[in-house]
């Protein structure tokens, strides 16, 4: 099933929803996305374009947005040295070498010759990346409190980040209301809990904390499929949807469906308010075995219906 809506008569039946909470609950186009292509612009003097981003989701294992910070600042470096590949087809050839940063660290290490390689390594600062992309997402005030660290040591103007602050939130109230009225509703997020924090206070969206599984939570990152099956034991559901904005997300559910030992459905649902849109954003949704593609988190109430 896919389409902008549903109605009841080919909505999918489940007992519990699980919602991503980027591109699904909060828009981050504006920040972090933009904080990962100015990271590496302030940290190297030069990055990709925002749009190249969505190619590298689409390559698979980038759920942790430090890890595609790293792996754009790794293009950058090794680009300097000789790899002759336009970000995008990079990306291509990172998801065709199984995904991810480790997929990228490969494609360098087969491009790239000994010497080049160990400049490119010399230079690759994770950890500078990491806290410049904290000091910008989070702004001064945050960043001292959430990461203990000094937010001038960086030498970023105190007047600049906070783009966590430009995240405008997607949920609507009425579709809130309605998903806890009718569902069992949880959250997996490859957010740290702090940040997800933030974002679900701002959609209003109150859930203990065992029902909200993030990046510090023992649990491998997706698109495994562990987060969603504790989940479905903690809602004793036998039929459950989970909510993304990324073709891992919709793999997650796949995997999860093909793994779980009780036999459960689980639907990978997407919507279309992340880098994915429009029909071309459709139809890789529906390649990566989505059973459901929705224009965004609020046509949810059409397309569900208690099981």
């Amino acid at each position: 099933m896919s389409g902008g809506t549903s109605g009841a008569s080919d909505a999918l039946r489940v007992d519990a929803v699980v919602l991503d909470v980027d591109g699904v609950l909060v828009d981050v186009a504006d920040s972090y996305r933009r904080a990962v292509v100015e990271s590496v612009e302030r940290v190297y003097g030069e990055t990709v374009e925002r749009g190249d981003l969505q190619r590298f989701k689409d390559a698979g294992g980038f759920n942790n947005d430090w890890e595609l910070t790293y792996a754009v600042a790794l293009y950058v470096l090794a680009s300097r040295e000789g790899l002759d590949h336009d970000a995008r087809s990079f990306a291509d050839i990172v998801a065709a070498s199984g995904g991810g940063l480790e997929g990228a660290e490969a494609v360098v290490a087969d491009a790239l010759d000994p010497d080049c390689r160990e400049r490119v390594l010399a230079a690759w600062d994770r950890e500078r990346l990491r806290e410049t992309f904290q000091r910008l997402y989070l702004g001064p005030d945050l960043y001292r409190e959430l990461e203990g660290g000094d937010p001038d040591a960086l030498g970023i103007d105190p007047d600049e980040g906070g783009f966590l602050h430009d995240e405008p939130t997607l949920l609507d109230p009425a579709t809130r209301a309605d998903l806890l009225a009718r569902f069992d509703v949880g959250v997996v997020t490859g957010r740290p809990a702090a940040e997800a924090e933030i974002a679900l206070d701002r959609v209003g969206l109150e859930l203990p904390d065992e029902l909200v599984f993030t990046m510090d939570s023992d649990h491998p990152d997706k698109p495994e499929p562990d987060a969603l099956v504790a989940l479905a034991d903690r809602f004793d559901a036998g039929a459950l949807a989970f909510v993304g904005d990324t073709l891992d997300d919709v793999r997650t559910a796949v995997n999860a469906s093909e793994t779980d030992p009780e036999g459960r459905e689980f639907y990978g649902v997407g919507v279309l308010t992340g880098g994915l849109t429009g029909e071309d954003g459709r139809r890789k949704f529906e390649g990566a075995g989505a059973d459901a593609v929705l224009d965004s988190v609020n046509d949810l109430p059409g397309a569900l219906e208690p099981r």
